[in-house]
């Protein structure tokens, strides 16, 4: 079996799955109550905690823990706007962003928000010179991915948030999801950033929100006592262990990996170039990670299955993403609506081999040929 869908879900790490079992193990006691075993428990989330901010260069007061990335994107998305003192209904977004930005501004949107999509380049970015303008004095949110997980888009972050410094009114929300642990990317000026360790060799059903300090959140979950007011729930104690040792592992390795990954792009990109039935989505300056495709023709969903019966895994859309749908990340990048439902994705790791690329060729032209693209 190969596996190329590396952007949905990564194995976790032996050193990931250690540290939850010892953590689990050392710690039973619910970190909130407040006998001796508790208050250890306590104690301990906090060093965990005191890690995670100084690896993620934030305060510990920054941190905050969630269920994953679906979790942290609503309670941001959700949260910011509610907790604005302006009350003003315009929010700033992009096609390009993930299920669960999008369902989160959908529901806004009935109750009564305006959502408007930013203008793109012809490389997926948001089009910085036109940013300010769009920007209104009822604006009270902009949210934007890092990096696309269909096509590898890298937006620029950091440019923007300065742009957005000017508009006090407007709150900056970053999903970071693809882009944490494995690009250097600088998120200095967003509010709020959502992080899933599972991207990142650590453990599903664990995930991040950093919040700067002086920024209000409206909880969207009530009750219960919490290591944070943004969220109530018994802490996770194993799963804040996990996440530490794998966001310490993810980002002492970070540049070692990206080289083998760039490497490995490079090289399906020049095979795949040499190929005319196959059509590269992605920019030439996409994150190595995810590399877009379409083989004219045919459905992505049928390549996806063909690829399927040959031990080949790779995905159509995010994993999030409903089935059946054109790409809306593909059709804003190239327009076409075949192309759009043309597209798959292959998504690369440090643990991908030369071999299972080769495969992978080998599996693609095996279809092409019998689904009689060309």
């Amino acid at each position: 079996m190969i596996y190329l869908d590396y952007a949905a879900n990564t194995p976790a790490d032996p050193a990931v799955l250690a540290a939850f079992c010892e953590t689990e193990a050392r710690f039973p006691a619910n970190p909130n109550a407040r006998h001796p075993m508790g208050r250890a428990a306590r104690a301990e989330l906090a060093r965990i905690t005191g890690s995670v901010a100084a690896l993620l260069d934030v305060g510990p007061g920054d941190v905050i823990y969630t269920s994953g990335a679906s979790e942290s994107n609503n309670l941001a998305v959700k949260g910011l706007v509610q907790a604005n003192p302006s009350g003003g209904r315009h929010i700033l977004t992009t096609p390009l962003e993930h299920p669960s930005v999008r369902g989160a501004l959908t529901w806004l949107e009935g109750q009564g928000y305006q959502v408007e999509e930013l203008p793109l380049c012809p490389d997926g970015k948001v089009d910085l010179a036109q940013l300010p303008d769009l920007v209104r004095e009822d604006t009270v949110l902009a949210t934007v991915c890092a990096v696309d997980s269909e096509t590898g888009v890298v937006q620029p972050i950091r440019e923007m948030g300065e742009l957005l410094r000017q508009f006090p009114g407007c709150r900056f929300h970053v999903d970071a999801v693809q882009a944490v642990g494995k690009l250097d990317l600088s998120f200095a000026g967003a509010d709020t950033v959502s992080i899933a360790p599972h991207k990142f060799y650590g453990l599903n059903g664990s995930g991040l929100l950093l919040k700067r300090g002086c920024v209000p959140l409206a909880p969207q979950i009530h009750g219960g006592a919490s290591a944070t007011e943004a969220r109530s729930g018994t802490p996770a104690l194993a799963l804040a262990a996990a996440t530490e040792t794998a966001l310490s592992l993810a980002l002492s390795h970070r540049e070692e990996r990206l080289g083998r990954v760039a490497a490995l792009n490079t090289r399906l990109r020049e095979a795949l170039s040499r190929r005319p039935q196959v059509r590269i989505n992605s920019p030439a300056d996409a994150s190595p990670y995810i590399l877009n495709l379409s083989v004219r023709g045919v459905l992505g969903t049928v390549l996806q299955r063909e690829m399927g019966k040959r031990g080949v895994c790779v995905s159509v859309r995010s994993a999030c993403a409903r089935n059946g749908e054109p790409s809306g990340a593909v059709m804003a990048l190239t327009g076409d609506q075949r192309n759009a439902l043309s597209s798959w994705r292959v998504s690369l790791s440090h643990l991908t081999t030369e071999a299972e690329l080769d495969g992978f060729l080998q599996a693609l032209d095996d279809c092409c040929r019998e689904l009689g693209a060309g």
